[in-house]
């Protein structure tokens, strides 16, 4: 069980590579951008939109890197003075309701993305990007892989829990 956590964990490790990447991107395009339009009054619609979706790419990506490597948000007040089991309760319920919340939205995301793409839906604006379905396709990708990485958390942690008793 222990080597398909770590795994999981490398996958996610990978993704967060090209997301950091991602945001690399991002920030030089919007420079270029910013340049382009303000010095030389030159703009595309096309750049403009692939910040957009470069964007959505580091969130929807980013997000189960981002849960592996920070501590996950709760209030530590209350946390920190709980004992060794109250806290593997609450870790649990938070991995349930995170993996519940992953697996609503790939489920609600499918047919969105399925309508975008049967119709190759592109950008409405002339010079936009086309294959707008590869955006929307980066949702259920997106909260696959947070499902992935709290499948992951929770696996370690049931672990951690064994081997402390």
């Amino acid at each position: 069980m222990d080597a398909a956590v770590r795994g999981a964990e490398r996958v996610i490790d990978a993704v967060g590579r090209v997301v950091q990447w991602l945001t690399l991107a991002i920030v030089v395009l919007v420079a270029v951008n910013v340049l382009l339009r303000y010095a030389l009054s030159v703009g595309s619609v096309w750049a403009q939109e692939l910040e957009w979706h470069l964007l959505a790419a580091v969130v929807l990506l980013g997000m189960s890197y981002a849960q592996q490597r920070g501590d996950p948000v709760r209030v530590d007040v209350f946390y920190a003075g709980y004992g060794p089991r109250m806290k593997f309760a609450v870790d649990m319920l938070s991995h349930a309701l995170s993996l519940l919340i992953a697996l609503a939205f790939i489920r609600l995301s499918w047919g969105y993305v399925g309508q975008a793409w049967a119709v190759d839906e592109a950008s409405p604006d002339p010079g936009g990007i086309p294959h707008r379905w590869v955006v929307k396709g980066l949702i259920p990708l997106g909260f696959a892989l947070l499902a992935l990485q709290t499948l992951a958390a929770a696996t370690r942690r049931v672990i951690e829990e064994r081997a402390r008793a």
